[in-house]
């Protein structure tokens, strides 16, 4: 799955995914969600981020929350 919005850069925020090379992550922005932050107040606190940031952030985690790593066995 490609998510155009979410980046990965090893100098940025340790590789962890952010919000377009931003130094903004996924785990800030969904982190604010729970704790019951509007999508408006993350928007007015962060006004560089757009609304669809914060939909790629949410449709970046549930992609993760359903991948699963499955070790090779070696016979």
């Amino acid at each position: 799955m490609k998510f155009e919005r979410i980046t990965h850069n090893p100098s940025v925020m340790g590789g962890k995914p952010c919000i377009r090379g931003l130094r903004v992550t996924v785990g800030t922005v969904l982190g604010l969600l729970a704790t019951g932050k509007s999508r408006e107040r993350i928007l007015e606190a962060y006004p560089y981020l757009e609304p669809e940031d914060i939909e790629a952030a949410l449709a970046y985690a549930a992609w993760r929350l359903e991948e699963r790593e499955v070790p090779l066995v070696v016979p």
